[in-house]
């Protein structure tokens, strides 16, 4: 199934009563913008999937990052209210960045529903097309199905540091890095305690995937910098700083005809709760 759509198929689709549209616009740096946003004009149809509140779990101070994993029942239950089952094709879109679309996306499909796609160029690509945008919220039909998770690999902590101490950071799992050059080196910080990376890692920006027009690049050439970042031998573990722009990676590399990538939830930002784990600085 094509895991991008474009607007202009998407507006085709939007009296399908079996889509579920959603509109994952977040900002980091506010939280409340995202919301702001789809209260000031949203794709009509769409329901708003807030990063903190829908599309990640509760806090733990010193045990968790900054945005782990919903607990399954409480993922299951917002599925339920979106209206979701198993047989919904659902389009998920964010600013255009993908970041936050591609978080969403994930979690859908950790749950097992397999019909997800995301808005190429996201919103901008919309309004660029002149396509309707409301303000109106619709009225939803809650589903009563049940979803099982897990339908994405993911790896713990402590299991990374099992393969770490077996392998001596040669380990089966190749860690890729989604943050900036500056914060895997350790030369900056800015959203994190400490500054550096999981030692054995390398850095691919998830940024990287996309062109100058914000959009993605081709499958081929995705496919070329994945299958040269990860080699033939190894398995992908993706993480970045709270486990949210690592799934911009995992979803380039699905793109790419590269599946079976998996992801470390917690990221760097749950790392760095244990003063024990291993920090690496530099290349």
């Amino acid at each position: 199934m094509p895991l991008l759509i474009e607007p202009e198929m998407l507006a085709t689709l939007l009296k399908d009563k079996n889509l579920v549209v959603l509109d994952a616009r977040f900002s980091l740096a506010d939280s409340k913008m995202g919301r702001v946003m789809y209260d000031q004009g949203h794709i009509p149809g769409a329901l708003y999937a807030d990063l903190e509140a829908d599309l990640s779990g509760l806090i733990e101070p010193g045990t968790t990052g900054r945005h782990p994993l919903p607990e399954q029942e409480d993922w299951q239950a917002t599925l339920r209210r979106w209206g979701v089952d198993q047989q919904t094709q659902v389009i998920v879109y964010d600013d255009g960045g993908h970041a936050m679309a591609a978080r969403a996306w994930w979690l859908l499909r950790w749950a097992g529903i397999s019909q997800v796609m995301i808005l190429h160029g996201g919103m901008k690509a919309w309004q660029a097309g002149r396509y309707p945008v409301t303000t109106d919220v619709c009225e939803v039909v809650e589903s009563q199905s049940m979803f099982s998770m897990g339908h994405m690999p993911t790896i713990s902590a402590t299991d990374l540091l099992i393969e770490m101490d077996a392998k001596g950071n040669g380990q089966a799992h190749k860690l890729i890095d989604a943050r900036a050059y500056e914060r895997f080196r350790g030369e900056e910080e800015t959203m994190d305690s400490v500054a550096g990376h999981i030692p054995g890692a390398v850095c691919h920006p998830f940024t990287e995937n996309l062109g100058e027009d914000g959009r993605f690049l081709s499958a081929g050439h995705l496919r070329e910098i994945f299958t040269s970042l990860v080699g033939e031998d190894s398995r992908p573990v993706f993480y970045c700083g709270s486990g949210v722009t690592a799934c911009h990676n995992i979803f380039a590399m699905e793109y790419a005809g590269l599946s079976g990538a998996t992801l470390y939830p917690g990221s760097w930002s749950e790392w760095i709760t244990d003063p024990q784990h291993p920090v690496a600085k530099g290349q």
